[in-house]
């Protein structure tokens, strides 16, 4: 049983050396018992932190979805993270597994399948970062003019990308394997000699389809994006427009830089697999194989806090998502202390008032003169109290003196009120 790097691959013997192309994708397995442990718990980090944060960043989109007209760039973003879904979901949990035993156990379909699903999702990031590019492009180009797209439209985008990136890692599934080495089960991919000139052009092709391309493309659109949004407008709405442009630039340009650079350690583990040591060259270190696979699922976490840090509509939207969520539940109800009042209490009345009807406005009006209508009746307002809650002196004597009639035009602190009942006596 030979060692690749530091994880145990079955070989069997040299001519099978000759026949297999050993990739990151092969599930190996780990000598030492630490690494059996830690990069399982590091997986389900990942795992767990990751899903959470992509559900969140759907809900969010489509949410936004609902209340405004679907966007090719926002169905983009949608697209990007539900393949960050996928991968944490369905190939994530096996990676952990495979890597925390000794023997394969997960059985023949989970080991013709799981890399090339893997591949599909990475893949269709890969196309979608394209797309999303030229559409940034065609945006920023004439941000005014508001283009609706039709669901159709966006469905065959969609569509087409998922079809090539679920096409071009096919030979993942066909030379997939299961094979007995001594009392271990290994899931290895093995390649006959009738496709072994297939798989040496496949091995060159598949990084510059898969992984090149698309992100230069992308890379180089972005790049143009950004110095179309540096031009000034002339007036203050085009400003505007190209303001919030240049941050959706920027934060697409994020995303590709992002998982352009987190990918690229497994390209450099491809290479080496499939070249160097094709060419009898020395095995690549575990550090180098390990650090490719983690690197490249935290993309899938590293994508929605990307997109929350760098977009103001995001954070706005998941902050709406929030107030939804908590405002539902019901609010925790006041508890009562000694001196909280349990209902309240209406202003108590004066001391000389207590036990008589209210005196109205319009009472006075009907005892001076009956050729006057009556007014609306409306309240005396009551007499201001100190903090202990009694009447003062001065204020007591007013309103006495105000109800019995006895006030006198010198003393009167309200003439204007008896202003018009003075003139009737006249």
């Amino acid at each position: 049983m030979d060692k690749l790097g530091g994880v145990n691959v079955s070989t069997g013997n040299s001519s099978v050396d000759r026949e297999s192309f050993f990739q990151w994708g092969a599930y190996h397995h780990l000598d030492s018992q630490e690494l059996r442990v830690l990069i399982p718990v590091i997986l389900g980090v990942i795992c767990v932190l990751g899903f959470a944060g992509n559900v969140t960043a759907m809900v969010v989109l489509l949410s936004n979805a609902r209340r405004s007209k679907l966007s090719l760039i926002n169905s983009l973003i949608l697209n990007l993270t539900f393949a960050d879904g996928l991968v944490l979901a369905f190939t994530v949990p096996f990676k952990a597994t495979t890597f925390s035993r000794a023997s394969w156990t997960l059985g023949w379909f989970v080991c013709k399948s799981c890399d090339w699903f893997l591949h599909s999702c990475m893949v269709a990031k890969s196309f979608t970062i394209a797309i999303m590019a030229k559409a940034c492009y065609r945006y920023v180009s004439n941000p005014t003019k508001q283009v609706s797209i039709h669901y159709k439209t966006v469905m065959v985008i969609l569509l087409f990308a998922w079809l090539l990136a679920c096409v071009l890692p096919i030979p993942h599934w066909l030379f997939a394997t299961l094979r007995m080495e001594g009392d271990v089960l290994v899931c290895v991919q093995v390649v006959p000699p009738s496709a072994h000139n297939f798989m040496s052009v496949y091995a060159k092709a598949y990084p510059l389809v898969a992984y090149c391309g698309p992100l230069s493309f992308a890379l180089l659109y972005f790049w143009r994006a950004y110095g179309r949004c540096q031009r000034r407008g002339s007036k203050t709405q085009n400003l505007r427009t190209q303001l919030r442009s240049r941050k959706l630039t920027l934060m697409l340009l994020s995303l590709t830089i992002t998982m352009a650079t987190m990918w690229l350690p497994q390209w450099v583990y491809w290479v080496w697999t499939h070249h160097i040591m094709e060419n009898e060259g020395p095995m690549p270190p575990l550090l180098l194989s390990l650090s490719s696979q983690l690197l490249m699922f935290s993309i899938s976490l590293v994508n929605p806090l990307v997109t929350l840090s760098l977009s103001e509509e995001f954070r706005e939207s998941y902050k709406d998502l929030w107030r939804r969520l908590t405002l539902r539940k019901p609010l925790p109800k006041p508890k009562q202390g000694p001196h909280t009042p349990t209902a309240q209490k209406s202003p108590s009345p004066r001391p000389e008032t207590a036990g008589h009807p209210p005196v109205h406005w319009a009472a006075h009006s009907e005892e001076s003169t009956t050729d006057r209508a009556p007014e609306p009746s409306a309240p005396v307002a009551e007499s201001p109290t100190n903090k202990d809650g009694n009447v003062l002196p001065d204020v007591e004597q007013f309103w006495h003196e105000r109800e019995t009639g006895s006030l006198t035009e010198v003393n009167d602190p309200v003439p204007w009120e008896h202003q018009d009942l003075n003139e009737v006596k006249k």
